[in-house]
Formats: structure tokens, C-alpha cells, sequence
């Protein structure tokens, strides 16, 4: 998955152009998510997008996503959770002070950011609220871009 979750980041920028259309279909079948019951379809979501994002990102399904923030590198990765930015314990080779081997997943949020078209990287994320921890994170902005447009 490693592997994976660096490829990611490399194709951060097809991954977000595709998530822009992927999240427009999410968000226009607001009416079909209604009428079936949101509740109703958080299982087989958070299933799917486990599945999904788990091999793609190593998503650690906090139910509050913020890939297309973090240049499509989950901040969640990193062994202290920061959603921010770094820790200052970085190594000069970038890699996490925790976990010598792996990548400091703000170097990569950095690298993968610089590649994408919106510039999201300095959008402050909210803690984790960890009542959300598992649920989808796809129904979630299906039902918020809908809320705030007042549509639902």
C-alpha cells in the first residue's frame, strides 16, 4: 500500500481531476441518496470507499477526508495525526523523525499539492472528530454541498 499511496501522490493531479467529476455525480445524486436513506447507505459507502481509498491513499477512514487538501497524501498516515503541516521533526532526507523509512507525509502533501491546479494545501483542517471515524467521507460532501446550497 505504501507504494501505492506514493503513486498517488505523483498522480495528484489526474487523481483530482477525476475526484472533481466523481464528487459532481456524488453530489447531483443528492435526490437518489434522499429518497433511499442516507443511513441506509453509509455501510456499503464506507465499504467501498475503504476499499478504495484504503489501497489508493492507505486512508485511515477518519470520515472527515482531506486528500484534495493534502496533494492526495492522507495526513492520517502520519504517526502524530497532524492535519497542519509538519511536525519540525522532519530528517533532511524527508522522511518522518518516527518512522525513518517512510516519507514525511507533509513532504509528500507538499510535493503532491505543487502538482495540482487548486491550492488547497493552506485550507486549516478542523481536528478529527472522532464520532466520525469510519463513516464516508463521499456521503458527507453529498450531503453538505447540498445542505449549503439549500437543496436539502
Amino acid at each position: 500500500m505504501y507504494k501505492a499511496r506514493l503513486w498517488s501522490v505523483k498522480q495528484s493531479r489526474l487523481l483530482e481531476a477525476f475526484y472533481n467529476r466523481f464528487e459532481l455525480v456524488i453530489v447531483r445524486l443528492h435526490p437518489l441518496w434522499n429518497l433511499i436513506g442516507y443511513q441506509r447507505l453509509e455501510k456499503p459507502f464506507a465499504v467501498t470507499e475503504k476499499v478504495v481509498k484504503g489501497f489508493m491513499f492507505d486512508c485511515q477512514m477518519c470520515g472527515q477526508c482531506a486528500l484534495s487538501s493534502t496533494g492526495m497524501s492522507c495526513p492520517m498516515n502520519c504517526p502524530k495525526t497532524l492535519r497542519n503541516g509538519p511536525c519540525g521533526g522532519v530528517r533532511s532526507n524527508g522522511n518522518c523523525e518516527i518512522k525513518p523509512d517512510m516519507a514525511c507525509v507533509w513532504v509528500k502533501a507538499w510535493e503532491g499539492s505543487a502538482r495540482m491546479k487548486a491550492d488547497n494545501v493552506h485550507v486549516v483542517q478542523f481536528a478529527v472528530d472522532q464520532q466520525l471515524k469510519g463513516r464516508s467521507s463521499w456521503l458527507a460532501v453529498a450531503r453538505e454541498k447540498n445542505n449549503t446550497a439549500g437543496n436539502g
